[in-house]
């Protein structure tokens, strides 16, 4: 692996002229800067959603660092990590904190709620990666490698993740391939074995390791895809950790086809170089079931409405199905495993086949349908070209 490097390094310097050290440079560079689109969802819930669990609470002003602030940003995400290596859910590592709050973070390391909910661990390590890559100190390095271990720790054997670890008994036990679970993980292990520069502190005895990791990732993917009546289709949100079946989650969550992860998982697949057969008959599978699974003539629209006092949120709005001819195709996010009915559900675990018949607050709090497949539609002629030269499954389209 350093001898492969080495090469890249040594062609730059007889193609451009730079030395080994501006490269190195040039390569740092790049990470001067933390992007916290990543993190978005635990920011949001820390200053938008109260959680009883938090060890601290936001300051008032809601004071944070500069994105170029790295250092302060990554010793942070140390502050957070628990001692088993994972982070928990639902902070801002941008804040700027008090010392009493500093205090706090250290005294509940040993407080093991850690998660990959919300882009919890997987995020932290990789900014951790990019701010030692820039900085060469040795803690964020570390604080990496102890992210990466806890990602080996808890993978199962089958090959796939729980939302938390350690285990709690409950849905989050179940290999989890909601909100990017799954894909988060898995794309950063790709990126390490692909060789991004930001990893190359990962000598090669550990990527032997995360090499393991991957090659029982993806068969777990291709075992989990669901197969009605003979014909491949997408995936659940979540599987039973043991049985591989598709599995509640929330009381809302019912087992079921879901177009959103399932757009995510298919287009990771289709990032894989020189796919095998059984990845590209997946991908091949799933798009087949996106095109037919699509919704013509449809459009959600969000309307004010009366403000409505939860136990969950205030809602001030509503949605709406709109029928409209000039509307882009939709999809819902659960179709109906066997009937391939879209479906919705309330919080008493019933389901229903109509937006309108969604309780008011979930029906405003819920993501009930989604474009996402139409990211992986647009994608697929190119993938098809490289991969599957003979066999469109959307010719004619």
């Amino acid at each position: 692996m350093r001898c492969a490097r080495r090469w890249v390094a040594l062609m730059l310097i007889a193609l451009t002229g730079r030395s080994l050290t501006t490269y190195a440079q040039d390569v740092a560079a790049k990470f001067t800067r933390i992007d916290p689109k990543p993190f978005e969802d635990n920011t949001h819930h820390w200053y938008d959603i109260f959680d009883k669990d938090n060890v601290i609470n936001p300051r008032p002003g809601k004071p944070e660092y500069e994105p170029t602030d790295i250092t302060r940003i990554a010793d942070n995400i140390l502050l957070l990590q628990k001692d088993n290596g994972g982070w928990p859910k639902n902070y801002d590592i941008m804040a700027i904190l008090s010392p009493e709050q500093e205090d706090s973070l250290r005294r509940a390391k040993s407080i093991l709620n850690t998660t990959y909910d919300n882009g919890s661990t997987y995020t932290e390590v990789a900014a951790l990666a990019d701010v030692y890559t820039a900085t060469k100190i040795a803690k964020y390095k570390t604080g990496a490698l102890k992210g990466l271990d806890f990602i080996l720790a808890s993978q199962y054997k089958n090959g796939g993740w729980p939302q938390y670890y350690p285990l709690e008994d409950n849905y989050s036990r179940c290999v989890t391939y909601n909100d990017g679970v799954f894909v988060g993980i898995v794309q950063l292990l790709k990126d390490i074995l692909d060789n991004e520069p930001q990893y190359a502190f990962v000598d090669k005895d550990y990527r032997r390791k995360l090499q393991a990791a991957y090659d029982k990732a993806i068969p777990c993917i291709l075992k989990t895809q669901i197969n009605d009546a003979g014909k491949p289709t997408a995936w659940c949100q979540q599987y039973d950790e043991v049985t591989l079946q598709p599995a509640w989650a929330r009381k809302f969550e019912p087992p079921s086809i879901c177009n959103r992860e399932s757009a995510d998982l298919v287009l990771f697949l289709m990032s894989i170089d020189h796919p095998s057969k059984q990845v590209v008959d997946a991908v091949q599978n799933a798009v087949a079931w996106f095109e037919q699974s699509k919704i013509y003539n449809t459009r959600i629209e969000t309307i004010d409405a009366p403000p409505m006092v939860t136990k969950y949120k205030i809602s001030t709005h509503d949605r709406v199905v709109v029928v409209d001819s000039a509307a882009p195709p939709i999809w819902t996010r659960y179709y109906e495993l066997k009937t391939h009915r879209p479906l919705f559900c309330n919080r008493d675990s019933k389901v229903v086949y109509s937006l309108a018949e969604v309780d008011r607050e979930r029906r405003d709090g819920y993501g009930w349908y989604t474009y996402q497949p139409k990211m992986v539609l647009k994608a697929y002629h190119k993938w098809q070209q490289k991969w599957a030269k003979d066999a469109d499954v959307l010719r004619g389209k």
